[in-house]
């Protein structure tokens, strides 16, 4: 009974996660990789072993550092200043705290800001803006690929054993 119960708990994070790498509120690959990992435990790593659990432990950790790095990556590709930089990585830090609104505009504004204080064009700020949302965009449908690819490893893993 209580196998049945923690399996449900690992199918709800699992469930959850995939919502969280959409929804920026919710740590999605963390909550995969917390889910797969506890179905492993349930089942005495029986299909799942340690070198699995690493490989996705490493596939989910990627996602997150890319969830902090792709609104900078962004700015950095269409020519920001360091300022911009340093404004997109410190909006997306700050913008955490502020939900989803928050997540979404905390990078374009951190960078916005960033580059009209160093180069003070109101055009250039913009398209540096607009760069640092782009690499966000970007960011969240890498971590959605990242995700499913975990669960299709997963899915391999357990199926091969």
């Amino acid at each position: 009974m209580l196998d049945i119960a923690l399996y449900l708990l690992a199918a709800a994070l699992i469930i959850g996660g995939l919502i969280g790498t959409v929804l920026p509120a919710l740590p999605g690959l963390p909550m995969i990789f917390g889910g797969i990992w506890l179905a492993a435990v349930v089942d005495n790593y029986q299909h799942l072993g340690l070198w699995w659990l690493l490989l996705l432990g490493g596939l989910a950790a990627l996602g997150v550092a890319v969830d902090f790095v792709s609104a900078s990556l962004g700015a950095k590709r269409v020519g920001a200043s360091k300022a911009a930089i340093w404004g997109a990585t410190l909006g997306t830090l700050v913008g955490m705290f502020f939900g989803l609104p928050g997540l979404i505009l905390g990078p374009f504004v951190g960078a916005l800001l960033g580059e009209f204080g160093s180069s003070g064009s109101v055009l250039r700020s913009a398209h540096v803006g607009i760069g640092t949302w782009l690499g966000l965009l970007f960011g969240a449908l890498l971590k959605l690929v990242l995700s499913l690819l975990i669960l299709a490893l997963a899915a391999f893993g357990w199926w091969l054993a």
